[in-house]
């Protein structure tokens, strides 16, 4: 079973469901966020987000998007709260971008798109690490937030300038001390719906949060992410652009609001 796959015309998210049935399963991500049926439910508690003593480790290109990664040894950077049972570690976060301003967000409001969406992935603790988390249907959640053109980011500015050191895939570098609450929005309002990863293998582990509220870029910062490269060093270049997977069908789920 060939496991290359990508964003290309011939190994692209159409084609995943070949070497990654589950592709086609009943709880895939992204989806469209209708706003007119997401139900508002009070049940829903406020998503506690605990970054003050994040650790982050390194920055690395891995073909596919660049992870910024952190130590997810101890409890240091969890979520907990929202839709949530237990506590949730940060391993790390990465990003999906268009080739134009127009597109790059998986998840879409009411069908529109957004430039880019922001993923920081993390792993229900109950379960030791992350490996055997993904084996699970909570065993993952991950917080999405969405990014629009505007003024700049400035708790993003130490991630643009680390990309010239990881232009091509499997380049790394150390990224320490960086402060993942520089990245999100005043409002942690958000939607949540059970899905899954939506890079293969597409497992269907993820509580999904997906906040209301996106964020702001500058044109600039997301013309840095368009310079980055799927190939590796010495290879043709293949700019790193339109790294998404388009929404797909809800089936039989229902998406909360924790907002009216």
């Amino acid at each position: 079973m060939s496991h290359h796959w990508g964003y290309g015309e011939h190994n692209g998210p159409e084609h995943w469901h070949k070497d990654f049935p589950i592709a086609k399963g009943e709880r895939q991500s992204p989806v469209d966020i209708n706003t007119g049926e997401a139900k508002h439910d009070p049940s829903l508690k406020p998503l506690s987000v605990s970054y003050e003593k994040a650790a982050s480790r390194r920055i690395l290109n891995n073909g596919h998007s660049f992870n910024v990664e952190f130590d997810d040894s101890q409890d240091k950077a969890v979520i907990k709260g929202g839709p949530l049972d237990g506590t949730y570690r940060l391993i790390q976060f990465h990003f999906h971008w268009g080739s134009l301003d127009q597109q790059g967000s998986e998840h879409t409001v009411d069908k529109k798109k957004y430039a880019a969406e922001l993923h920081l992935v993390h792993w229900n603790t109950k379960y030791g690490d992350f490996g055997k988390a993904v084996q699970h249907p909570d065993g993952l959640a991950v917080v999405g937030v969405f990014m629009k053109i505007g003024s700049a980011k400035p708790g993003l500015q130490k991630v643009i300038d680390a990309l010239d050191s990881i232009k091509t895939k499997n380049k790394q570098a150390d990224f320490t001390d960086f402060d993942p609450r520089g990245l999100l929005p005043e409002s942690l309002d958000y939607w949540t719906y059970l899905g899954s990863l939506t890079t293969p293998p597409l497992l269907e582990c993820v509580t999904w949060i997906v906040l209301k509220e996106p964020i702001t870029v500058s044109k600039e910062q997301m013309m840095k992410f368009r310079s980055l490269n799927f190939n590796g060093e010495g290879e043709p270049e293949e700019l790193m652009v339109d790294n998404w997977r388009p929404a797909q069908p809800l089936k039989n789920r229902q998406i909360k609001a924790s907002f009216k």
